[in-house]
């Protein structure tokens, strides 16, 4: 609204509504899951086959749970599903570490005096990330705070489809209490060597999606889109 319209002083709500009204009913623009607005595709494509998917699992290891409102990335990991790590790293957040989140990760001031900001990690992932499906245990926590993190570094929108396997393990699991990775992973015999470390977490995740995607397949699951 600011930079279009010329509208300075209109507050997120107020731009929003007016963003809805002028965008809304035009099949040109459509909103991200996260809210924002982007031009739609011209074309409708067909939801990839399950078996020509490349799938990216994700963990972040961050200062707080409030990607927009600056909390960091103090480690990211991505892994593949057979278990190989495609990319890892720690990441100095710019920003002081609470003493819960060292006490439950372990990454303290210390452990990321030296490791490099995220603008300096943000090429190597994003290669990592290319053409993959986005996967996350809670995709929602770990896609917000990569995709505020990539805009901040590079004034890019992360954009592609996504699969939760907190989402994944409710449907196909329904009789598990929680759905935790811990709970998922127990459920499955996956033991994770690090729990609250970016890299052991995802491959646990990256373990824990495998095992459901074969009980997706058994129901009939043949795309990306029969995902439940």
């Amino acid at each position: 609204m600011r930079d279009v319209l010329g509208i300075q002083q209109a507050n997120r709500h107020t731009a929003d509504r007016i963003a809805t009204t002028l965008l809304a009913a035009d099949i040109r623009f459509g909103r991200t899951p996260d809210g924002r607005w982007t031009v739609a595709a011209q074309t409708p494509e067909a939801s990839p086959a399950l078996e020509s998917c490349t799938f990216a699992v994700v963990d972040v290891e961050t200062t707080g749970v409030r990607a927009f409102r600056g909390d960091r990335i103090m480690e990211i990991a991505v892994v593949r599903l057979d278990g190989t790590v495609a990319f890892h790293s720690l990441i100095n957040p710019g920003i002081p570490i609470p003493e819960f989140v060292a006490g439950l990760t372990g990454i303290d001031a210390r452990m990321i005096r030296n490791a490099p900001p995220f603008e300096a990690i943000v090429d190597s992932l994003l290669a990592a990330l290319e053409g993959c499906v986005f996967v996350a245990h809670n995709a929602r926590f770990d896609w917000a705070f990569v995709s505020t993190e990539i805009e901040r570094a590079r004034g890019l929108l992360l954009q592609g489809p996504r699969v939760c396997t907190v989402r994944l393990a409710r449907k196909l699991l329904p009789d598990l209490q929680r759905r935790n990775l811990d709970t998922v992973s127990y459920h499955f015999g996956i033991e994770i060597e690090g729990r609250h470390r970016a890299a052991p977490d995802a491959i646990a995740a990256a373990k824990c999606l495998g095992k459901l995607l074969r009980m997706a397949r058994h129901n009939g699951a043949v795309t990306l889109a029969d995902l439940p």
